[in-house]
């Protein structure tokens, strides 16, 4: 099943790139024309009709494991970023115009790299790596269009084939964030134990604030603490979030 655990938070429902490479590869199988295919996204996901559009009708067979998705955001529990919808419409609008899908999106996803107009350079955390794996995708995802045109390939075929790979790729990411929560744990827990210390201090019935600031060596004690534990969190959460941004 398709996951985002971006950042390091739970659950937070299907890969958005993911359930729309694998809705195309089931609507081609379906037999669906470009011009409709494209259509039928847009409707989902960036459209004024999203909130008319039955979810049924771009359901993915072996994919959505026939669970029902909750309908919110765009139309559906599987929302896109600005970025992609924007890529997206460049896409609809090449199928209308019978133009090469692939190329209009190669245009969009440099244009989106590039800044213009878009969130992509400028946002950090997990919204700003989910943000630029989705323009990432998209990338890859004109490359599917070349290698079936150039081919002869069928395209639904290479598409769940990529689709496979995306999820290859978020259950990586997903063992990843498992792997980080014990450090992230372990920062939060070092950050704290110092306080910890001085109030089962007083608990014992010593008064460690005196000591501490009754004389200049205390001072000094309590100068050189806050400076290394300072630092510690800094370097610690600098290494994780290193860890966490890091390309599957």
């Amino acid at each position: 099943m398709a996951r985002w655990r971006g950042g390091g938070s739970a659950d937070a429902g299907p890969v958005p790139m993911t359930v729309l490479v694998q809705q195309l590869a089931a609507l081609l199988r379906g037999g669906r024309i470009p011009a409709r295919l494209w259509d039928e996204l847009w409707a989902l996901y960036g459209g004024d009709a999203a909130g008319d559009w039955p979810v049924s009708q771009v359901a993915v067979h072996g994919a959505g494991r026939d669970r029902p998705r909750d309908r919110t955001g765009d139309g559906a529990g599987t929302v896109l970023g600005p970025e992609s919808r924007r890529i997206l419409a460049a896409a609809r609008g090449a199928a209308l115009r019978g133009s090469s899908v692939g190329a209009a999106i190669r245009r969009e996803v440099s244009a989106v790299s590039a800044g213009e107009g878009a969130v992509v350079p400028a946002t950090k955390g997990a919204v700003g790596i989910r943000a630029r794996r989705d323009v990432r995708v998209w990338g890859e995802l004109a490359a599917c269009f070349d290698t079936a045109e150039a081919s002869g390939c069928p395209l639904a075929d290479v598409l769940a084939r990529f689709a496979a790979h995306l999820e290859s790729e978020d259950d990586a990411e997903a063992a990843r964030q498992t792997a980080l929560a014990g450090p992230r744990a372990t920062v939060r827990l070092l950050t704290w134990l110092p306080l910890s210390g001085l109030g089962l201090g007083l608990l014992l019935g010593v008064d460690p604030v005196a000591t501490l600031l009754g004389n200049p060596w205390g001072l000094t004690a309590v100068a050189a603490g806050v400076a290394l534990t300072v630092v510690g969190r800094l370097w610690s959460a600098r290494l994780v979030r290193a860890a966490a941004e890091a390309p599957t």
